[in-house]
């Protein structure tokens, strides 16, 4: 049996990548992997007539990889990311004085089994991560709708619009969009993940040693700043600015420049939140902050009982609320006088959110709780009448789904590290940039030789003219007539939104209905005119791309496959 291997590695000091590429050949297979160090990867294999031919083709891989900057190493000398865990601690007196605390009006509770950090709450479901990674959207009835099973614990589950991303302790995030999850930004391997947030389509990373880093909708660097301190616990992010907290206090930066605002100094960040004019740190001094978005300036203070976990505020910041290391929520109003502090019953909650007159708590002990925190409810607490929490059990037909692998090409075949593209639920969404930017950035992909610049790829918010950014506007070529209106604004899309940032796209799902087994579509883009320009006349030019995928912008050409 003739056989031959070769192990590469891509790790750069600078923390953009910690990949590798691994190529196998034994008799007349070819097997190719690939992935983050210290994972498992992704394979692809392939068949030739001879050794002699899968070798040559094993070769030119190689080759083509250490001309990318990859080297020869040995499987297992550099190691997967380190992963930090949040633990709550709270004194024998603090423990103490809590044990009268009176119940809060639990309406129902769902135990994930593992310790939870993730929530996001929508008008339509709760979604919940643990470190076990397992991902559940529930009903805000509290039933069970969907389970998603990623690869590593969910830190944050984060929303940016229609669209919906759960970060992961093994530097992934993944679009949960879909009836598959599937991975939108990859972060560097040594960087110490503490907090994710995002804001049309930038990604916001802050990480253990009070590092601040801004990626853009391509995977591709914008700024990273230190913000002093450690333990970035604390990172929320708006149109304008970017609001890091660590333990030294509170930095808000410049979203599009990575300028420093202001400064607050507070004691150690453990949480924080934002509402429409405010940014509210909770410290481990038992304290809830209330700061100005605009000045930084303290504008009230919330006291509680122990340290803040985490804490939340109406979208409107009439009411803050805040859990403290001894099970407790509490309740306080703008000017940061307590309203009201009740016992969670499940656990200290390590994320929460308010939504109609309501608080969904994760905890400690894996529960996504929902507490009623309306008037009366909250007043019959007081008074020692709690309704009996309905206990929620995920039902046998729902079942956990696992992110599908992904896979890119240039063309129309599958390539041994591409491979083919497989069926799911890709969205992609237009934006407007209204802003004219002075860089040009040409020569980043293919574009239209000899044309104007308005032609040409242009990066994220670095445009030579006003319009939209380089992203899909047009389809054509294999799309039935039904689909032509794919790639018009979001009303026109019902659910299924605009298209945007994805580098291929789905059958299936996106309901494009295709005549044969494969077909191609070619994404194009041109500048926007006018309010009243229709997306399928454009002219064609660049397409966004992701940087770790290796994708060309300019015309990228997809299979699609049933």
């Amino acid at each position: 049996m003739s056989q031959e291997k070769w192990y590469l590695e891509l790790s750069e000091d600078s923390g953009g990548s910690h990949k590798f590429y691994e190529v196998a050949v034994e008799d007349t297979e070819l097997t190719i992997r690939y992935g983050r160090i210290g994972d498992a990867g992704q394979t692809s294999k392939k068949s030739f007539e001879s050794f002699e031919k899968a070798k040559l083709e094993a070769e030119k891989k190689v080759k083509d990889k250490k001309r990318s900057g990859y080297a020869d190493a040995v499987q297992g000398q550099r190691q997967k990311r380190s992963v930090t865990r949040r633990t709550v601690t709270a004194s024998a007196a603090e423990i103490r004085a809590a044990s009268s605390t009176k119940k809060a009006p639990v309406l129902w509770k769902f135990d994930t089994k593992s310790t939870a950090f993730g929530i996001c709450v929508t008008d339509r479901r709760a979604w919940v991560g643990n470190e076990a990674g397992d991902v559940y959207a529930l009903s805000l009835e509290g039933v069970v709708e969907a389970h998603f099973k990623l690869p590593d614990g969910v830190k944050c589950i984060i929303e940016d619009g229609d669209f919906l991303y759960a970060g992961c302790d093994n530097g992934k995030v993944y679009d949960l969009n879909g009836k598959v999850p599937r991975v939108a930004y990859e972060i560097s391997d040594d960087v110490s993940i503490y907090w994710l947030d995002i804001h049309d389509a930038l990604l916001a990373i802050s990480d253990a040693d009070g590092g601040l880093t801004l990626v853009d909708h391509n995977d591709e660097f914008v700024w990273n700043v230190k913000s002093g301190g450690s333990s970035g616990w604390m990172v929320r992010t708006d149109a304008t600015r970017v609001y890091h907290g660590t333990s030294t206090g509170v930095t808000a930066y410049e979203t599009s420049s990575g300028q420093k605002a202001w400064q607050a100094s507070t004691h150690q960040v453990l949480f924080g939140w934002q509402s429409q004019d405010f940014v509210y740190p909770g410290t481990g001094a038992k304290r809830v902050h209330i700061l100005e978005k605009a000045t930084g300036k303290q504008v009230a203070v919330c006291e509680c009982d122990s340290s803040v976990p985490s804490n939340a505020a109406s979208t409107d910041g009439r009411y803050v609320f805040a859990a403290d290391s001894v099970n407790s929520v509490y309740c306080f109003d703008a000017k940061g006088e307590r309203l009201w502090k009740l016992a969670t019953g499940c656990g200290s909650a390590l994320s929460m959110q308010y939504h109609n007159e309501r608080v969904y708590i994760v905890t400690t002990n894996g529960s996504l709780a929902c507490v009623d925190a309306s008037e009366a409810a909250i007043e019959a607490a007081k008074a020692g009448q709690i309704p009996d929490a309905k206990l929620v059990l995920a039902a046998n037909t729902v079942q956990a789904v696992a992110p599908a692998p992904i896979a890119t090409t240039n063309n129309a075949g599958t390539g041994g590290d591409g491979g083919g593209l497989q069926p799911g639920f890709h969205r992609l969404r237009r934006r407007i940039v209204r802003t004219p930017c002075a860089e040009n950035l040409q020569g980043d992909g293919q574009g239209d030789a000899g044309g104007c610049a308005r032609y040409r790829p242009q990066r994220q918010r670095r445009r030579a003219h006003s319009g939209r950014r380089g992203e899909s506007g047009r389809l054509c070529r294999g799309v039935p007539a039904q689909c032509a209106g794919v790639g018009r604004g979001t009303a026109d899309q019902l659910d299924h939104g605009a298209l945007c940032r994805r580098r291929s796209l789905f059958t299936g799902d996106d309901r494009f209905h295709l005549h044969g087994e494969g077909q191609l579509i070619h994404v194009r883009h041109r500048s926007r005119r006018g309010e009243d320009s229709d997306a399928r006349d454009g002219d064609p030019g660049g397409t966004g791309r992701r940087a770790h995928a290796h994708n060309q912008i300019g015309c990228c050409r997809s299979r699609l496959r049933e």
